[in-house]
C-alpha cells in the first residue's frame, strides 16, 4: 500500500499512515510537542556545560528535504512501484508521496516509473542481480529552482536513454540537468565512481547566506537548506568574524561555512579528506570571487598537528564532524593548536556531549549552546556550540579546586573489656 499523508483539519498538522512501517519519521506527536521533547533532551545532555538556548524551530516543518533518493521494484502484478528502504533494513516500503521530501520530487518519480514501463527498463533486484535501475537521486535548489535527476544503474547499459531523457525533460521543464551514474556494486543508495552527463551541466547551484554553491551528484550538502541558513548564521556569528580573523574550517566538505566566513572578511583555510568535496569547495570559492580562502585535501587532525609543530595557530577553529563526532586524535591536535575560539557544529548530540567533556577538560569553556531543529519529525538535533579558551591562570585555579585533598586518617583503637 502506498504511503499516504493525512492532514488534521483543525490543527493543520500532517501525519503519515505509514509511520510505523517506514521509519523515516521517528516522531508522530504535534510539532510543538516535538520541539519540547528535543529541548528537554538538549538541556538534559548539555546543560552541564552551560546555558542551553531555546531550540530554533522551522516555520513550516514539511517538505524540507532537498535531496530525495527513491528505489524501484515490481509488485506481484509486475507493476513498477517506488519507495524507500525501511529504516535500518533493505526492505522497501512503497511511497507515493512523503511529507518530508521536496514537493518537486514526487511528480518526477511518477514520470520515471511510467517511462521505465514504456521503455521496458526493469528495476534492479538486489536478491537476484537482475535489472537495471538501482535508484534515483533528485536534488532541488529551493533558492534557484534548479533540479537535478541522477539515474543510478547497475551497469553502463541504460536502454533508450536519449529518448528517456527527452521525454522526462519535456514532462518536467524544471529539470535543469540529468546524470547517469553507474554503480555496479556497493551498498544500497550509494553512487558509483563513474557518471555521464545526459542533459545540462551535470550540477545545480544553490544560494545560501548570500553565497552561491555548486552541487554535483556526490556533493555533501545539508538536506534542509532553510534551517541550514539559520544554522550557519549562528555558527559564523559565534565565530566572531572580523576582517583578518584567521579561521581553520575542519571537515569543511564543499566549503560552505568557510566560504561564508571568507565573505565576511576572514582569512580561511579549509581542510577536507574527501577529494571530490575538496574539488567542489575550490569551485565554490571561485563562484563567489574569493581570494582569501584556500582548501587542502588532507586529514584535518594531521594538518593541524603540522601547523602546531611549526609554531602556527589560528583565531578560530570551526569543526563540523560526521555523526560519529571528532576522533580523539583530532581533538588532541585541536588542543595542541590552541585556537582562541572553537565553533563546534554537531549533527548528533550524544557524540557532541562526549567531545565537549574532553574539550572543557582541555582548557575550554562553552559560552553559547544553540540547538537547531534541522530534521523535524525525527529525533535529530543539530547544535552549534561556541567554546572559548580559558586563561592559563583560570585553568590552574580550577585544577587546584578540583584536585581532591588528601585526608588525614586517625587510627582508633577500641577499648577492650
Amino acid at each position: 500500500m502506498p504511503k499516504k499523508i493525512v492532514k488534521d483539519s483543525v490543527s493543520g498538522e500532517r501525519k503519515c499512515r505509514c509511520f510505523k512501517r517506514c521509519g523515516g519519521c521517528q516522531l508522530s506527536e504535534s510539532y510543538s510537542e516535538q520541539l519540547t521533547r528535543k529541548q528537554e533532551k538538549a538541556a538534559r545532555m548539555l546543560s552541564g556545560f552551560g546555558r542551553v538556548e531555546d531550540i530554533v524551530p522551522m516555520e513550516e516543518p514539511y517538505n524540507y528535504r532537498c535531496k530525495v533518493q527513491t528505489v524501484y521494484a515490481t509488485d506481484s502484478s509486475k507493476r513498477i512501484i517506488s519507495g524507500v528502504y525501511q529504516s535500518n533494513s533493505k526492505r522497501m516500503v512503497a511511497v507515493d508521496d512523503c511529507m518530508l521530501e521536496a514537493q518537486q520530487a514526487a511528480p518526477i518519480v511518477c514520470t520515471i516509473k511510467k517511462l521505465m514501463k514504456d521503455m521496458r527498463i526493469r528495476p534492479y533486484d538486489m536478491r537476484t542481480g537482475v535489472g537495471i535501475v538501482r535508484h534515483t537521486l533528485i536534488r532541488t535548489s529551493f533558492s534557484t529552482g534548479q533540479v537535478m535527476v541522477v539515474i543510478v544503474t547497475a551497469s553502463a547499459m541504460l536502454p533508450s536513454k536519449n529518448n528517456f531523457v527527452k521525454a522526462l525533460v519535456k514532462a518536467h521543464p524544471e529539470i535543469t540537468t540529468v546524470v547517469h551514474n553507474i554503480c555496479p556494486d556497493g551498498m544500497p543508495l550509494t553512487l558509483g565512481e563513474r557518471s555521464i552527463v545526459l542533459y545540462g551541466d551535470g550540477y545545480i547551484e544553490d544560494e545560501l547566506c548570500g553565497c552561491r554553491f555548486r552541487i554535483s551528484p556526490a556533493s555533501f550538502y545539508q538536506v534542509n537548506p532553510i534551517q541550514t541558513e539559520k544554522l550557519y548564521s549562528y555558527a559564523v556569528e559565534a565565530a566572531g568574524i572580523t576582517k583578518g580573523t584567521k579561521v581553520i574550517d575542519a571537515y569543511c566538505g564543499t566549503g560552505t561555512i568557510g566560504i561564508i566566513c571568507a565573505v565576511n572578511g576572514a582569512d580561511v583555510t579549509g581542510v577536507e579528506s574527501n577529494k571530490h568535496a575538496c574539488r567542489d569547495a575550490k569551485v565554490n570559492a571561485g563562484l563567489n570571487g574569493l581570494d582569501n580562502i584556500s582548501f587542502y585535501n588532507e586529514d584535518a587532525g594531521k594538518f593541524m598537528q603540522a601547523m602546531a609543530s611549526r609554531g602556527e595557530s589560528c583565531d578560530v577553529l570551526i569543526m563540523d564532524p560526521p555523526r560519529a563526532g571528532a576522533s580523539s586524535e583530532f581533538i588532541g591536535c585541536a588542543l595542541k593548536l590552541a585556537p582562541k575560539r572553537i565553533v563546534y557544529v554537531s549533527c548528533k548530540i550524544e557524540t557532541l556531549e562526549r567531545d565537549l567533556r574532553i574539550l572543557t577538560k582541555g582548557g575550554y569553556k562553552a559560552v553559547n549552546i544553540q540547538p537547531v531543529d534541522m530534521f523535524p519529525h525525527t529525533m535529530g538535533i543539530e547544535t552549534v556550540v561556541c567554546l572559548e579558551r580559558k586563561e592559563k591562570k583560570q585553568v590552574e585555579e580550577e585544577q587546584v579546586f578540583l584536585t581532591p585533598r588528601r585526608k588525614t586518617v586517625r587510627k582508633v583503637t577500641k577499648n577492650r573489656r
